[in-house]
């Protein structure tokens, strides 16, 4: 008796026009196809829905054949934009061990660069990005970043390098562990419902 084969994995990746039903539709293909779903992300950004999920799947199934499903049989009905490849596991890079998560928020007037400015600064120091969103509201600039900091570097340090950058481009910073930017900002939410 041969042992029943060990599940793949892929990384699936979804970007389309937003409106209601996406992630049901997509969840749904990868469900009809023998799939289970062990991670996912979606965000919608001015009208634009993006998706990545990590499935598994306890039967063969090629790339080609997740993409199919999850198009369905008219894809220009959907305008789903599919890309699929296998998933391999990342062992967490020797720069980023024990590092510690920490909050970027900045906001100030919009210009050019500012993302490539921050960005950079944190690339230079081997700290890396975890998510990212940002929102430009009328002459506004918005920017909330969570990053992995290797423990390697002070983080008094790095809040006054991130400071003095913000003040150089007319943008109010702040650089937060974490667990105290999820504390402060529940704290404001209890406040605003009480």
């Amino acid at each position: 008796m041969q042992p029943a084969p060990a599940p793949q994995s892929f990384v699936l990746s979804v970007m389309s026009d937003d409106h209601p039903g996406i992630v049901s539709a997509v969840t749904g293909a990868i469900h009809d196809i023998g799939g289970n779903v062990v991670s996912c992300s979606q965000t919608v950004l001015h009208g634009y829905f993006t998706l990545i999920i990590i499935a598994t799947f306890p039967v063969a199934v090629t790339p080609e054949q997740l993409i199919q499903a999850v198009r369905g049989p008219h894809p220009e009905k959907t305008g789903f934009q599919v890309v699929v490849r296998p998933f391999l596991p990342r062992p967490p890079s020797p720069k980023l061990a024990g590092a510690e998560r920490f909050v970027v928020t900045a906001f100030g007037k919009d210009k050019p660069g500012i993302i490539l400015r921050f960005t950079h600064y944190l690339a230079d120091k081997d700290i890396n990005i975890i998510d990212m969103y940002g929102e430009r509201a009328q002459d506004d600039f918005v920017l909330i970043t969570q990053v992995e900091m290797p423990t390697r570097w002070q983080i008094r340090m790095i809040q006054a390098d991130l400071e003095e950058m913000g003040k150089e481009e007319g943008f109010t910073v702040r650089f937060q562990h974490e667990n105290v930017f999820v504390a402060t900002n529940q704290l404001r939410l209890t406040r605003s419902q009480g």
